[in-house]
């Protein structure tokens, strides 16, 4: 499975949490970080209207030559976006673990304030152990 990075996003499509597994995709700026999780929070905003037939929550997979985006929606409105090989079938099973770990130690931890920056060790390492060490 080659995973090359994942970002949390929070309700307003601020960048909450990225980190880069494999080499694979262009090196970027902190600040280009940002502006794509905030554009890619525009689109999904926009996306999530353009169903002709009852309600849908917006893309779900963003597809190119050299990578895919997978898109997770929460209930409360924070997406977990892991970015893929173009190869990858599915990711789904993976951002829902990605979930439950974020459920578990960062949304349990007394000292994180929520749509703020994710610090928590915890969460570093059991991330880690779903998908390896950073690239």
């Amino acid at each position: 499975m080659a995973i090359f990075g994942l970002w949390v996003i929070n309700k307003a499509g601020g960048l909450v949490y990225q980190r880069k597994f494999a080499d694979g995709l262009a090196q970027l700026s902190s600040n280009d970080y940002l502006v794509l999780a905030g554009t890619l929070h525009g689109i999904h905003a926009i996306t999530s209207r353009l169903s002709p037939v009852g309600s849908s929550s917006g893309a779900q997979v963003f597809e190119s030559e050299s990578f895919k985006m997978n898109i997770f929606l929460t209930a409360t409105g924070t997406k977990f976006v892991l970015i893929t090989s173009p190869a990858e079938m599915s990711c789904d099973q993976a951002l829902v673990r990605v979930y439950d770990i974020y459920s578990d130690t960062v949304m349990k931890n007394p000292f994180h304030t929520p749509e703020m920056p994710i610090r928590t060790e915890a969460f570093d390492t059991k991330i880690s152990a779903l998908f390896g060490p950073s690239g």
